[in-house]
């Protein structure tokens, strides 16, 4: 998918969004959501939505909504620093398939670091479930 590619009101953040597929929620607001990863590529991977923005990627998204969303992505990540102790935290956000990006509802990622332990390979690996997520999700939500 290119970087000019139409929003699909049918990707999967946006029917997560809509509650129309189940995720595990971190926080939410009238303008954010964020939740577990369930493709994680470390123990504590969350992603971190716009819901009511219709971008695909950054360069769609208008200004006050991006702030609005970077904010967020600094408070769930305080969260996640807090309630997991991770040696490091990187924050990702891709732009068009090339760059690595397969859900087209412009979303940053959060992916706890440990030493000594490497990270999984990005929208690779099978899927984990609710009960493995919760746990780790709850020792989250306990950091907000």
């Amino acid at each position: 998918m290119t970087l000019s590619a139409t929003y699909d009101p049918d990707n999967i953040f946006a029917k997560i969004i809509r509650g129309e597929m189940a995720c595990v929620k971190l926080h939410e607001t009238e303008d954010i959501l964020a939740f577990m990863d369930v493709f994680p590529q470390s123990n504590g991977h969350c992603l971190v939505v716009h819901k009511r923005a219709r971008a695909t990627n950054l360069f769609d998204i208008d200004q006050d909504a991006l702030c609005t969303l970077a904010g967020a992505v600094q408070h769930v990540a305080r969260a996640v620093r807090n309630g997991l102790k991770p040696d490091g935290v990187r924050v990702a956000q891709f732009n068009g398939a090339p760059a690595g990006q397969s859900v087209y509802h412009l979303h940053f990622h959060i992916i706890p670091a440990y030493e000594g332990v490497a990270l999984g390979a990005h929208a690779s690996g099978g899927p984990v479930g609710a009960d493995v997520l919760e746990p780790i999700a709850a020792r989250i939500r306990g950091a907000f």
